[in-house]
């Protein structure tokens, strides 16, 4: 990530693990640096209200522009619901807007990279529109290799700039999880599990201590290691 100043998006390798909290590392770290940030959820389902967390850790404005009341796929919930589907004209827009007044606009979207928000579109199609750089948070266990070169392999054929993110390092990581480290290569961030459960002024001044420099706003090349924290990988 060259710069903090425009669009970010966050997706995942899967649902479930850990965008919330690190789209919530991503903005207490920016404001922390002095920048105006807003978050964007395109689409929430079932009873979880990403929103909501988010704003309890940062105190930022986040805006959802839609939600449904099953726990399913954005497109899957709104035809169980009979409701209309997002359209991808509304991301754009409501991301044009929030950038009138904020400087960093992060948005997050909902499982995996590729799953549909709308008819025949996804958050992989958002960063495409918006040419903006996206974090990819990834497990920390098995099965996070092969998931996370899906999603990699998938933006680097979009021709999109990328970065992962560990989304919740466990406090006693096994060899599982240092070995995947390992494998994965060049991370950007390591998020300790539990993160969201700290109090909101703890989690904002430790965030930035979670993130590499390229997500702190310096300009870094995303294939290298980004001096990631030693002491938080030992078990």
């Amino acid at each position: 990530m060259n710069s903090w100043l425009g669009p970010v998006i966050v997706t995942g390798t899967d649902t479930g693990v850990g965008k919330t909290v690190v789209t919530a590392a991503l903005a207490a770290t920016a404001q922390k640096a002095g920048l105006s940030v807003a978050a964007l959820k395109p689409a929430q389902t079932g009873d979880d209200d990403d929103a909501a967390e988010i704003a309890r850790l940062t105190g930022i404005h986040v805006q959802t522009l839609t939600s449904y009341p099953a726990p399913l796929a954005p497109l899957t919930a709104a035809r169980v619901a009979q409701l209309p589907p997002l359209a991808l004209h509304d991301v754009i827009q409501a991301v044009e807007e929030l950038s009138e007044r904020h400087d960093l606009i992060l948005i997050e979207g909902a499982g995996g990279l590729l799953v549909s928000l709308g008819e025949s579109w996804t958050i992989a199609d958002v960063a495409a529109k918006l040419h903006a750089p996206t974090v990819v948070v990834a497990r920390a266990g098995l099965g996070t290799l092969n998931h996370t070169a899906l999603t990699q392999e998938a933006l680097e054929a979009r021709h999109i700039e990328h970065c992962v993110v560990i989304g919740s390092w466990p406090e006693q990581p096994e060899l599982v999880h240092h070995m995947n480290l390992t494998d994965i290569g060049a991370v950007a961030g390591i998020v300790p599990a539990g993160a969201s459960s700290l109090p909101p002024a703890t989690f904002q001044e430790a965030a930035p201590s979670w993130l590499g420099p390229q997500l702190h706003g310096i300009r870094a090349d995303t294939t290298k290691a980004s001096g990631i924290r030693k002491d938080m990988l030992s078990g």
